[in-house]
């Protein structure tokens, strides 16, 4: 059984800031050219401007992820958080990324109602395609729960032995895909902006959609290849 110590012992530290200078300089190009596609087309929600919520959106998206990759390496190559939290570690980790996670629909979502029908076309074939994303969606987010688990999908592999060892999920989604999650979850991101015809928010959603990819190249995938290279 392999075990995370061991993994640690035998891996150098310096591993721990592998891809990160490609993310930073990755991250920086998807934020001005998510920007620079974004249209003040004048709405506002609750007062707030659209402009001003999508740059929030974007601003949402970089710490989340910024967290991630700073808890994900640091929990990998020095067991920071079980050090910390012990048993507790995942549950805390959960009460920090879960917040952030759920905090992208949402504000796509305001952003979408703010500039609601900036999209134009045919809102027909937009409503359609929207709902058969979510459809996707939901199936997707059946099978993370059902075959995956939550904990696996916080990265529990980073802090405990037994999620290290867990064989590898081809059910569900995953038989179609390894990453279902990455794959296809966040096409709900580009749903949510057809459903409401919202430029803005599709623009967000190629952002969000393309920058998870961003953190999978840059972050877990050298983070997999030192657990499982076995």
């Amino acid at each position: 059984m392999r075990t995370l110590a061991d993994i640690r012992a035998n891996t150098p530290k310096s591993e721990v800031f592998r891809g990160q200078v490609q993310h930073a300089m990755i991250a920086a190009l998807l934020t001005i050219g998510t920007c620079s596609l974004l249209k003040d087309n004048g709405g506002s929600f609750i007062g707030v401007s659209t402009m001003t919520w999508a740059y929030i959106t974007i601003a949402i998206g970089l710490v989340h992820q910024s967290i991630v990759a700073v808890v994900f390496r640091l929990q990998l190559h020095f067991d920071i958080m079980v050090r910390i939290f012990g048993d507790n570690a995942l549950k805390v980790w959960a009460a920090i990324f879960l917040p952030f996670l759920g905090a992208r629909p949402l504000l796509l979502i305001i952003v979408g109602i703010s500039d609601y029908g900036s999209l134009g076309g045919d809102r027909t074939m937009q409503l359609v395609s929207g709902a058969l994303l979510m459809v996707l969606v939901a199936w997707t987010m059946h099978s993370v729960l059902k075959y995956f688990t939550i904990n696996r999908a916080l990265g529990g592999d980073h802090f405990y032995d037994k999620y290290l060892n867990m064989p590898m999920v081809n059910e569900g989604a995953f038989k179609y895909s390894g990453n279902a999650m990455y794959t296809f979850v966040f096409t709900g991101m580009w749903g949510i902006g057809l459903l409401l015809g919202s430029w803005n928010a599709l623009v967000l959603a190629l952002f969000y959609h393309a920058y998870i990819w961003v953190h999978m190249y840059c972050t877990e995938d050298p983070d997999m290849r030192i657990l499982y290279k076995s």
